[in-house]
């Protein structure tokens, strides 16, 4: 089955997360992810209110796990940690 990697942001120093946004994109993609959602208009209906939400799909939840344990993407997140207050979770897909 599919999951989605869910990702909701408020940046605190964009620099810093640009160089983020920069090197995540190729470690997501390089693990099957591709972005359905990043960054675009959304209405909060419920909890805390983010301004930057990211959706990615990616083939299976270990794929997305993959990802977010690998090299590349570790390494683009060290430019996130301090830059931004964010929830990140991977949820299974019915496909």
């Amino acid at each position: 089955m599919g999951a989605l990697w869910i990702a909701h942001v408020t940046v605190t120093d964009s620099d810093a997360y640009g160089k983020y946004a920069e090197l995540a994109g190729p470690a997501i993609a390089k693990h099957g992810g591709e972005f359905i959602a990043r960054g675009g208009r959304f209405v909060q209906l419920e909890g805390k209110e983010r301004p930057r939400n990211v959706v990615a799909r990616f083939p299976s939840v270990d794929a997305a796990v993959d990802c977010y344990n690998s090299p590349e993407y570790q390494a683009a997140l060290n430019h996130a940690r301090g830059a931004s207050e964010r929830e990140l979770m991977v949820v299974e897909t019915t496909d």
